[in-house]
C-alpha cells in the first residue's frame, strides 16, 4: 500500500494538490494485481478530497490509471475550444452532461486506436496550443520538453514545471516523514 502511495505522490502531486485536473499513472499488473480493489479503497478514502480514480486502460501487462479532480476536469473539458478539438476527434461533447461519456470515449480510443490518442493531453490539463502543436508536429520540434512537450508559451510552461516540481518534492517529503496521504491532500488542496 505504501508503494502505491509513493507512486501516486511521485507522479500525481499536481492533481492531488489541485494544480491540474488529472494525471496518468502507469502501473505493472505484476506489482498491482489487485489494482481495481485497491483503487476502490482509495476512492472511498479520498472522495471527500475531490480525488477520483479510473482505470482508463488495461493494456498487456500494465494498468493505465487516471487520477483526477472531477470538477476541475469537467471545467477543463467544458471549455469551448477544448470541446471543438474533442469533437474533431469524435468525442460526444454535445451529448455529454457528465464526464462519464467522455472518459468512456477516451477508453475506447486507447483500446481501439492504432495510435495513442494525443488529445488525452486535454484531459490532463495541458495547454490547448501545446496539444494542437504536439498533434500537428507528431511530437517533434517542440520548444521545451518537461511534464509535456511545449509548442506555445515556453515561459509560462517553465513556471508551471517548477511549481509542479516543488509540489512533488513537498508532498513526497511529507509522505516519507509519516504524514497520511489524506492529510497531504487536504493541506495542499487548501494551499493551491
Amino acid at each position: 500500500m505504501f508503494a502505491f502511495e509513493k507512486a501516486l505522490v511521485g507522479h500525481c502531486s499536481p492533481t492531488l494538490s489541485g494544480l491540474k485536473p488529472a494525471n496518468l499513472l502507469s502501473l505493472s499488473k505484476a506489482d498491482y494485481p489487485q489494482l481495481p480493489v485497491l483503487i476502490e479503497r482509495y476512492s472511498r478514502m479520498l472522495a471527500d478530497k475531490g480525488i477520483s480514480f479510473c482505470i482508463i486502460c488495461e493494456c498487456g501487462c500494465r494498468w493505465l490509471l487516471l487520477i483526477y479532480r472531477r470538477q476541475m476536469l469537467w471545467e477543463q473539458l467544458s471549455d469551448p475550444q477544448v470541446q471543438a478539438l474533442l469533437k474533431q476527434a469524435g468525442y460526444p461533447v454535445s451529448q455529454a452532461t457528465s464526464l462519464e461519456p467522455l472518459l468512456g470515449h477516451l477508453r475506447g480510443r486507447l483500446i481501439d486506436s492504432e495510435e495513442f490518442p494525443h488529445e488525452i493531453g486535454l484531459f490532463l490539463g495541458y495547454p490547448l496550443a501545446d496539444v494542437i502543436g504536439f498533434c500537428r508536429h507528431r511530437g517533434e520540434d517542440c520548444k521545451l520538453c518537461g511534464y509535456w512537450k511545449v509548442y506555445g508559451d515556453v515561459e509560462s510552461a517553465k513556471k508551471c514545471f517548477a511549481l509542479f516540481d516543488r509540489c512533488r518534492a513537498n508532498l513526497y517529503a511529507r509522505l516519507l516523514s509519516g504524514s497520511p496521504l489524506p492529510e497531504l491532500i487536504s493541506a495542499e488542496a487548501q494551499a493551491a
